[in-house]
């Protein structure tokens, strides 16, 4: 293993006790465990109960603390979670599915059809 790869914690890696992430996502701690409750964000746990989150829950909760400061509640907003994961578990599929048909008209060359040019896929982009 290389040095790069040891100073660089996986996103999902749970390293942060909860007032270390209250601190870097800009809450406070009991709001956190309020999202817990409602499972907007779920982080891993200790062997004692404790939480332990990771650098990409702590990418949520920011994303959670920028909608409600659109004025969307917290039901719209565990839909919103809930659509982006299903449309990005979509994306992968097809993306899958895009490079078997793509292997099989390659083997295959269908006759009398003209194959679409490629066209690039997008799985996430978060607007800025």
């Amino acid at each position: 293993m290389s040095n790069e790869q040891l100073e660089q914690p996986d996103d999902a890696a749970a390293l942060y006790v909860i007032s270390v992430a209250a601190e870097l996502s800009g809450m406070h701690p009991q709001t956190l465990r309020q999202y817990d409750r409602m499972g907007l964000v779920s982080p891993d746990r200790t062997v004692g109960r404790n939480r332990r989150y990771s650098l990409r829950d702590i990418a949520s909760l920011r994303t959670i603390q920028k909608l409600v400061g659109e004025g969307i509640n917290h039901a719209g907003i565990k839909r919103i979670i809930e659509l982006e994961s299903a449309m990005a578990n979509m994306a992968i599929e097809v993306a899958k599915l895009r490079v078997e048909v793509d292997a099989l008209l390659t083997e295959n060359p269908p006759k009398g059809l003209v194959l679409k040019k490629k066209q690039q896929v997008i799985v996430y982009k978060e607007n800025e």
